[in-house]
């Protein structure tokens, strides 16, 4: 069973031979611009376990020497597959880490003695509890410690470090804010293990961890930047299209303390390991004409048109031979003998990824449409990772499927019941005494009952406590409630929402399980049981909690599983990714673009507000302070006004979809 297909999404896009030189001649070509020795992996496992080898062959290194291997780690989500690859050395390979001294990067603080968010609690979670590591040899910041006692530990850390010799690998993380570790932008080159102050996108960061910013320390004990670049060796990961941005800056920037990991340039042994999304903004991948000729794919020559228009102000239609000349296009020229030529192909690929039939137009010729005219009316399944994806997505669309007569269908695929706030399950609670107490006289002792026990777990719950079974099906219910109400403003029968509840999500905790056969096989009963003609399904893999790719990751292996045993609906079905929740599609990759009239974009709007647990008090609506109607709004008009701007129809809005062809 595929479990990880949505990583090769990137792939239809990018020509191996950016990311994977054949010789040092050509690397040194298309990484001219790059100040950080940089490697990219098509996906995340790959790119982990080079690092978790060069981390083993040190490791043994110091063995055979008799030496202490030092190693300064951090916990988190980034780490963990590198930490995945070295437990699976020691349990099958024999990988003893019985010589390792490990020091944590940071911890937040203030904690309370008994609190279970830690960060060094994550690092024994995810990797230390896992491994022979000497419990003598690992040293921590300590966030409980008075504050007047700070300095004096962070020197004594220091020291220590130095006592077994320095550093031998640093492996970092890097922030949305630029951080390493946690030192924060304005950091200085010469800083030492200190206190340090979050600022507020690295507490929103830091907050999925805790549940709420509220909750959030806002303070760090961290290692200096002159701490870790000291280190023998540093290795720098990250993965997600989330971190592309950062990496760009860091790694073709200028060495800036407005962005610390940049100061990583100055280090003589440092490397940077990515995957194809956290690499999708480096020159080499996201802009190759100007660092060496090229492979010109359609979607490369929509690209680099894009950027010419943004470049010169100009519409398609009005790009000239000398535009082209003067930024590195001649190659296009040479190939199409002119700037009309390759200027009237590219307007019509565009013109023809707008339709406003998103099922496709019946009695009609759609040679040049995105969707098929037939079968007229369509079976559309579209899956919703959270109970709210559907409408903040592709709201506008999954209204018209309907008006246009298609049988539209719509998956929730997890309970989404983490992302509720308290106050939520106290507002219905009391709604439901209430009802209890007025039309049954309070004889309902079972109510009235759960009604105190609830109230009383809930005043008392403390930070990092973890929602009792009775409270998370209460928010289920809360969740699944506001669902309904949406499909029902946009006239989906009831009967056509499945709640999928995948086992995976039910961990009650923000970190989740990994994809399991059980949850796959939830999914492909469903398309057994519709038999789609047309799915629609999370394509915004930039969501900060993995659960959007984890249920694609479950979807693309039924829909795969299914095409390995021949099955005939997958013969007639296309499968349109969407985003809108975390991110938009580049648009050189938008191959349908569905018109959003004024009306519709109110109505979307509307069914995004019926899910109101999800507004003001939803714990995780990430670093982006814009509630999801208005994130969506914003990417919807940003991607109209992109087409305008291109010279192409003005609209209101647009929502954006790529397909997916199984492998």
């Amino acid at each position: 069973m595929k479990t990880n297909l949505s990583s090769q999404i990137t792939l239809n896009r990018i020509s191996p031979r950016y990311y994977r030189p054949e010789n040092a001649f050509e690397r040194s070509v298309l990484t001219r611009l790059e100040k950080i020795p940089t490697d990219i992996y098509e996906s995340v496992n790959e790119g982990a376990k080079i690092i978790a080898q060069d981390i083993a062959n040190t490791i043994r290194e110091k063995q055979k020497a008799g030496r202490f291997c030092v190693l300064a780690l951090p916990g988190g989500n980034s780490p963990r597959p590198v930490y995945t690859a070295l437990i699976k050395m020691h349990k099958k390979e024999g990988l003893s880490f019985r010589n390792v001294i490990v020091f944590n990067l940071y911890e937040y603080y203030p904690l309370s003695p008994d609190a279970v968010n830690s960060n060094f609690n994550s690092l024994k979670e995810i990797f230390l509890n896992h491994i022979d590591v000497d419990k003598q040899n690992i040293f921590t910041p300590d966030g409980c410690i008075p504050q007047d006692e700070i300095f004096e530990f962070c020197r004594l850390y220091e020291q220590r470090i130095e006592s077994f010799g320095g550093i031998d690998i640093a492996l970092l993380g890097i922030g949305h804010v630029g951080n390493i570790a946690f030192n924060e932008p304005g950091s200085r080159l010469n800083s030492t293990t200190r206190l340090i102050l979050l600022d507020n996108d690295s507490r929103k960061e830091a907050a999925k961890h805790f549940g709420s910013i509220e909750n959030t320390p806002i303070s760090s004990i961290t290692m200096g930047v002159s701490t870790i670049l000291a280190a023998k060796r540093i290795h720098l990961m990250a993965w997600g299209e989330d971190k592309a941005k950062m990496i760009r800056e860091t790694v073709e920037g200028p060495v800036t303390d407005t962005i610390p990991a940049s100061y990583l340039q100055s280090h003589n042994n440092a490397h940077i390991t990515l995957d194809l999304p956290a690499a999708s903004y480096l020159t080499r991948i996201n802009r190759p004409w100007l660092v060496t000729s090229c492979e010109w794919t359609d979607k490369l020559i929509r690209s680099a048109i894009v950027w010419l228009c943004l470049k010169t102000g100009k519409p398609i239609l009005k790009l000239t031979n000398k535009d082209y000349n003067e930024n590195g296009l001649s190659e296009l020229l040479a190939l199409y003998g002119s700037a009309y030529n390759v200027n009237i192909k590219i307007f019509n690929d565009f013109q023809h990824t707008i339709t406003g039939w998103p099922g496709g137009k019946p009695n009609a010729d759609d040679t040049n449409r995105p969707e098929r005219a037939t079968p007229y009316p369509k079976k559309v399944l579209v899956f919703s990772p959270h109970p709210d994806d559907d409408v903040i997505s592709m709201g506008g669309t999954l209204r018209r499927l309907v008006e246009q007569n298609h049988d539209v269908h719509v998956a929730y695929e997890t309970s989404g019941n983490i992302a509720v706030g308290d106050e939520e399950v106290l507002r219905f609670l009391h709604f439901i005494n209430g009802f209890n107490q007025i039309f049954n006289n309070s004889e309902d002792k079972v109510i009235s009952d759960k009604y105190a026990e609830i109230r009383k777990y809930l005043k008392g719950k403390k930070d990092g406590d973890l929602d009792t079974q009775d409270i998370l099906t209460i928010k289920g219910l809360i969740r699944r409630g506001e669902a309904r109400i949406a499909c029902m403003y946009n006239n989906i029968p009831l009967d056509h929402c499945h709640f999928l509840d995948l086992p995976f999500y039910e961990t009650g905790k923000i970190q989740k399980n990994p994809i399991s056969e059980a949850d796959v096989e939830i999914v492909r009963n469903l398309l057994r049981e519709i038999k789609p003609n047309q799915i629609f399904v999370a394509g915004d893999l930039a969501d900060p909690h993995g659960t959007h790719r984890v249920c694609t990751d479950a979807v693309f292996a039924a829909v795969d599983l299914e095409k390995r045993e021949g099955a005939k609906w997958l013969e007639d079905c296309r499968i349109w990714m969407y985003r809108g929740a975390w991110a938009e599609w580049e648009i050189e990759n938008i191959e349908m673009a569905v018109p959003i009239s004024p009306e519709e974009l109110r109505a979307k709007r509307n069914s995004i507000l019926k899910h109101q647990s999800q507004m003001e008090s939803a714990p995780f609506l990430g670093n982006d302070e814009r509630l999801f109607w208005q994130r969506s709004e914003d990417r919807n008009r940003a991607t109209a006004d992109l087409y305008h701007h291109l010279g192409l129809a003005s609209y209101e809005a647009m929502e954006a979809f790529v397909e997916y062809v199984p492998i």
